[in-house]
């Protein structure tokens, strides 16, 4: 990259980084070609991700290639690519936290960091762990911080976290708050891949597996830093589409069918992840699809409905449409 990169050298560069790592998972992952957009969107926008899903799907596959695409370019920090943690019942906060231990040589107490302490961390079956280690996540996730008795020790400003929880098996579960659903910028259930797809992954495992991902490219920590500050200044975003998603969430406040609409801060969230997939459309302007399309994964898990309410995507287009063709009339380039 140069020094001053001008704006279309910027998102060249945002692009390629997208592109190198939407290869790597995508060799990795057949089928899931939609779920990989938006983790990268999500990466993209700061974001995290909570995916819905049943066992073997590829969650943990696809969250440690994502993990070991990025290369740490600040050696000193000596920041673990990728790490999961399997949320169980009996899970301390510690246990993923990290925790201060006495050194008799020195006299002082040493703070070990814990899984959390990663660029990429896949949480397996989030909802089966206890509120006050779901407390201790939601501290990372919202100030990308943990507190070890009393002191505050810092995340990485790339701390992505990609959580996943079993719709179907309810037993034993602890279900996430609104604070912590909150956090998420996406939800995402993921559906079972296309046959031809499915045969694919059957016909193509041996192959897969003798190959390596080592052979493309890599991107550094710094490279998806600087593609995060790229796509937000400049992919252009209208005024008035600030003015569409205040009126769809207005929309969606004022309909029978909803008990609780979605917060301002869901729109503000938002903002980044639309800026991401109109550069994944090769635009620096922000489009009404680009709403279109991300508005669902941001707003449904953010919503209350009314019973007998029972298709949030259906109502949400809905919702959506009278704001989102006022603003298909307006000239949104920069």
């Amino acid at each position: 990259m140069t020094a001053n990169p001008t704006r279309e050298q910027a998102l060249e560069n945002a692009s390629q980084v997208i592109e190198r790592l939407r290869k790597r998972c995508q060799h990795a992952i057949r089928g899931r070609e939609d779920v990989i957009d938006l983790l990268l969107i999500a990466l993209m926008a700061d974001g995290h991700v909570l995916l819905e899903d049943y066992p073997g799907s590829g969650k943990t596959t696809l969250a440690k290639t994502l993990g070991d695409s990025i290369i740490d370019d600040n050696p000193q920090e000596k920041i673990a690519a990728f790490r999961r943690i399997q949320f169980t019942p009996d899970l301390l906060p510690s246990d993923i936290t990290g925790v201060s231990v006495f050194e008799p040589d020195k006299g002082t107490f040493e703070f070990r960091p814990g899984p959390i302490f990663a660029h990429v961390v896949v949480g397996d079956e989030i909802n089966r762990t206890s509120p006050k280690v779901q407390a201790a996540m939601l501290e990372a996730m919202a100030e990308k911080q943990v507190t070890v008795d009393n002191v505050s020790h810092q995340l990485d400003d790339l701390f992505f976290v990609i959580a996943t929880q079993n719709p179907r098996d309810q037993a034993g579960t602890y279900p996430l708050p609104v604070a912590q659903l909150d956090r998420f910028l996406f939800k995402i259930r993921m559906v079972d891949i296309e046959r031809s797809a499915e045969i694919d992954v059957l016909a193509s495992y041996k192959k897969r597996r003798a190959e390596s991902t080592e052979e493309l490219p890599r991107v550094t920590r710094s490279q998806v830093m600087e593609a995060r500050r790229a796509i937000d200044e400049h992919v252009h975003i209208h005024p008035e589409v600030h003015t569409c998603l205040v009126d769809i969430a207005r929309n969606l406040r004022k309909s029978p069918q909803v008990m609780q609409g979605v917060s301002t801060r869901s729109l503000v969230l938002l903002l980044p992840a639309v800026q991401a997939e109109a550069l994944m459309r090769k635009r620096n302007y922000v489009l009404p699809e680009d709403i279109e399309r991300l508005a669902p994964h941001v707003f449904t898990h953010r919503m209350e409905l009314a019973p007998g309410a029972e298709d949030p995507h259906r109502l949400i287009k809905e919702c959506a449409k009278p704001a989102l063709e006022a603003l298909s009339r307006q000239a949104l380039k920069s």
